[in-house]
């Protein structure tokens, strides 16, 4: 027999758990439906089990859309002090790590809790595991298939989250049921996702695997909004670099990843703070060292070696014997190293998808789709990408405030 409620939720993740959270406890009658056996799993394992909850520096410039304006009215309605608040009120330990980014001090199944809790407060029904075969619209709304029986609702709200790592149940429903009402989906690809070179060419940097070090990278023109900024073209951060046996990793990576594009390279600044090549012009006067120790006195030695190898330099050479013009050219080696992946680990290895639902579809003050009344998208199904740092989570929970408030005026 056909159930009725006032709201479907389709994926209880982030943006699904709260949005069904605020839209109950405004009063509506809400149904929350996931595939999975286990309550929000990417939560579970963000942050190293500690849940990266969001970041105090969140902001529309830290992420990416097609349409860049769309997440301006969401995040500003709902701030990070705003889910802190909540965090607060739930007496959850956290701390601040890295660039503004917070952490739970025990665990992310605190954030899951919390979220469960606040459900609850509203009087959320649960269906889980179940499947969902589609959304079709009926007479009083729409219906929802699911393995369960069919579900009769005024309103649905999909957040069914992207495709971004597929061992923990991540599928394309919320893009099939998109398309099935005739809305536009911007192509989809990994995001925050290491990256990789093929191997003949990658063959000399595999022994370099393990090493890490600070670095700036950039893509495009190489002018993005500062050490620590981007664009919607270009990126240009300041962060960890990671050398691995099939490419590049660590949070510089993973963050000018959602930057690349297929065949354009990127350009890696070994050492920041040092103009290379006029250090060791100054330098050559007064040091009598192998270029190789000189160079190992700022970089990994591993690393110093290959990269004198890689551009023909002899490490055993000594720095005071060697032309300006050479030395320039190995200064330009590691202030603007630029290299062309070939591809990136993929969805498996990716922590978000960029694209999905195009933002032009959507109303920014309520995500529901403008042409479907009662249906709305939130959280990763939709074109919102943030950086790596907690910024991701901050666009579900505003997201999700965003239609769950929508849902309880109506």
């Amino acid at each position: 027999m056909a159930k009725q409620y006032d709201v479907a939720v389709i994926g209880a993740g982030a943006a699904g758990m709260m949005c069904a959270a605020v839209a109950a406890q405004g009063g509506k009658r809400v149904v929350l439906l996931d595939h999975a056996t286990k309550l929000a799993e990417k939560i579970r394992i963000s942050g190293g089990g500690r849940c990266n909850f969001t970041n105090v520096n969140a902001a529309p410039q830290n992420f990416l859309s097609q349409n860049p304006h769309f997440c301006k009215s969401a995040l500003s309605r709902y701030t990070a002090q705003d889910f802190l608040a909540l965090v607060k009120k739930h007496r959850i330990a956290y701390h601040e790590k890295h660039k503004g980014q917070l952490f739970c001090d025990d665990s992310s199944e605190q954030i899951i809790g919390m979220l469960r809790a606040e459900c609850e407060l509203g009087g959320v029904q649960w269906w889980m595991p179940c499947k969902v075969g589609g959304v079709r619209k009926s007479d009083t709304g729409f219906t929802v298939e699911t393995d369960q029986g069919e579900l009769q609702v005024a309103n649905v709200v999909v957040a069914t989250g992207g495709l971004s790592i597929p061992k923990i149940g991540a599928t394309d429903l919320g893009y099939r049921i998109a398309s099935g009402f005739d809305l536009k989906i911007i192509e989809t690809r990994p995001g925050l996702v290491p990256l990789t070179f093929d191997g003949p060419s990658w063959q000399p940097f595999v022994p370099l695997a393990g090493i890490a070090l600070e670095v700036e990278v950039s893509t495009g023109s190489g002018k993005g909004k500062g050490a620590r900024g981007g664009s919607q073209t270009n990126g240009h951060f300041r962060e960890d670099l990671l050398f691995t046996h099939r490419g590049l990793s660590g949070p510089a990576i993973l963050q000018i990843s959602s930057y690349w594009q297929p065949g354009t390279p990127i350009v890696l600044n070994l050492l920041p703070e040092m103009d290379v090549a006029e250090t060791l012009i100054g330098l050559k006067k007064t040091e009598k060292k192998q270029l190789g120790n000189v160079l190992a006195q700022w970089l990994p030695a591993r690393l110093a070696e290959g990269l004198l190898l890689g551009n023909d330099f002899d490490p055993t050479a000594r720095l005071a014997d060697m032309a300006d013009a050479k030395l320039r050219k190995l200064g330009d080696a590691i202030n603007r190293w630029a290299i062309v992946p070939t591809g990136s680990e993929g969805y498996k290895k990716a922590e978000v998808t960029l694209g999905g639902v195009d933002t032009r579809e959507l109303s920014q003050q309520t995500m529901m789709a403008n042409k479907v009344p009662g249906l709305y998208f939130v959280g990763e199904t939709v074109d919102v990408t943030g950086w790596l740092g907690g910024y991701n989570f901050q666009w579900a929970w505003a997201s999700g405030v965003a239609a769950g408030l929508a849902l309880a005026a109506t």
